[in-house]
């Protein structure tokens, strides 16, 4: 599964990506998942870490998930790009995520979201026209709003709360 997993990530750096549906990222169970999947909902793509100031933010995802998760697709990317505050490895972050906040919404494995190893989402994400702003990420749990539409429509940084009304009102 790895292996496949791992030419879908290939595949989608060789060629230019135009749409989120463009990529596919591995779960943190080492599950292949393309973002054209989730063609038809809202997609919120958040970077995570378990050890941060924001990592109590995890609660209000997971009730995002389960208020909204019809329409709406919720997607922690573990990593560790910011003072080292995610754990060693997939297993950790998933029984961390699972045992302290009931986490049953999609996570990646651990990426990097900025830096020479950018995850090719990421370095996408960053690079997009919004209503918000663009450039690198700068600190954990900042927030990434894409329509039923495919396109992002907004970005929030860490300190906006998950069910905060600007959140929350454009789902």
């Amino acid at each position: 599964m790895k292996i496949i997993a791992s030419i879908m990530l290939l595949a989608t750096m060789l060629s230019p990506a135009t749409s989120i549906y463009d990529f596919s990222f591995t779960s943190i169970d080492g599950k292949a998942v393309n973002m054209s999947d989730f063609r038809g909902k809202s997609i919120l793509i958040v970077n995570t870490a378990s050890k941060c100031g924001f990592t109590k933010q995890y609660k209000d995802l997971q009730a995002l998930h389960e208020q909204y998760g019809d329409d709406l697709v919720v997607i922690g990317f573990p990593s560790d790009n910011f003072g080292g505050q995610e754990l060693d490895n997939n297993v950790e972050i998933q029984n961390f995520c699972e045992r302290n906040y009931g986490v049953t919404f999609l996570l990646s494995e651990k990426i990097d979201v900025k830096g020479d190893n950018i995850n090719p989402l990421f370095k996408f994400l960053t690079t997009q026209e919004n209503n918000d702003f663009t450039g690198d990420i700068n600190w954990n749990f900042e927030k990434f709003l894409i329509n039923k539409d495919g396109k992002l429509i907004h970005r929030y940084r860490s300190r906006i709360n998950p069910l905060d009304k600007a959140i929350v009102s454009n789902l």
